[in-house]
């Protein structure tokens, strides 16, 4: 049986979430992966021919998923293929390991060991790939400073500088170019839980006026890079009209 948690999600300012993080610290410790407070987070989101992922969102459609290959700090260290399902605020998360030629085989378009994974998710990944035309379509980072508490198996991240890959795929370039999706001065606040929120901190959160944000970062950076995209389309057309 699939187990769901609860995601509540956040736009709030630089000082809100400052503001925050002080009234939050008595009662979570921060992700001990988190060295030194945070960490970088590249994901590779997929899509299908359709960009169904993408439509979905924007019309609020009510049970939807996203696939993608997500690293940590641009290493190969850690390299997990993911498939986030949603049912409205509640969500799942299925997760696989994958090396890093298994890795460099997908971005290359070679599928067809997939079939024979190992891990279940990698094959249904195959069957979404081959008749879905599941394709990469957007490089999404940003920072983390995650905090937990065991109580509630509560994880509350504050998510910053949300940029979109623009020109490449590059999972493991830490020079690929990027793009902020952001207005200045905010940053997505992200509250997940599985059994309950304990009341001490659901009396802190949210912060006085503040609603529950459709927020994607799959969407910001997917708007942002094929606007990019097709802008610099635009000039190198202008360009070969006036050579011509």
């Amino acid at each position: 049986m699939i187990k769901f948690r609860n995601e509540w999600k956040y736009l709030v300012s630089n000082w809100e979430a400052e503001l925050l993080k002080r009234r939050l610290s008595p009662f979570l410790e921060i992700d001990p992966h988190a060295v030194g407070g945070s960490y970088s987070i590249r994901s590779l989101y997929f899509d299908d021919y359709w960009d169904s992922a993408y439509q979905e969102k924007m019309m609020g459609v009510y049970e939807r998923q996203k696939w993608r290959i997500r690293v940590y700090n641009c290493s190969d260290a850690v390299i997990h293929l993911e498939r986030k399902l949603k049912k409205g605020n509640y969500i799942h998360k299925d997760s696989a390991a994958l090396t890093r030629e298994e890795c460099d085989r997908i971005l290359a378009g070679d599928y067809a060991f997939l079939l024979h994974h190992s891990a279940p998710l990698c094959r249904e990944f195959y069957y979404e790939v081959m008749v879905q035309l599941l394709r990469p379509k957007v490089i999404v980072d940003y920072e983390r400073e995650p905090y937990i508490s065991e109580e509630g198996t509560v994880r509350i991240t504050f998510d910053h500088d949300v940029r979109a890959g623009i020109g490449g795929l590059e999972l493991f370039d830490p020079g690929l170019p990027t793009l902020n999706t952001l207005e200045d001065g905010y940053l997505v606040l992200e509250v997940k839980f599985t059994e309950f929120l304990p009341q001490l901190i659901r009396e802190i959160l949210p912060l006085e006026g503040q609603e529950f944000a459709a927020v994607s970062k799959y969407t910001l950076c997917y708007e942002r890079a094929h606007h990019m995209t097709d802008a610099l389309a635009g000039i190198s057309k202008t360009n070969r009209e006036r050579r011509i």
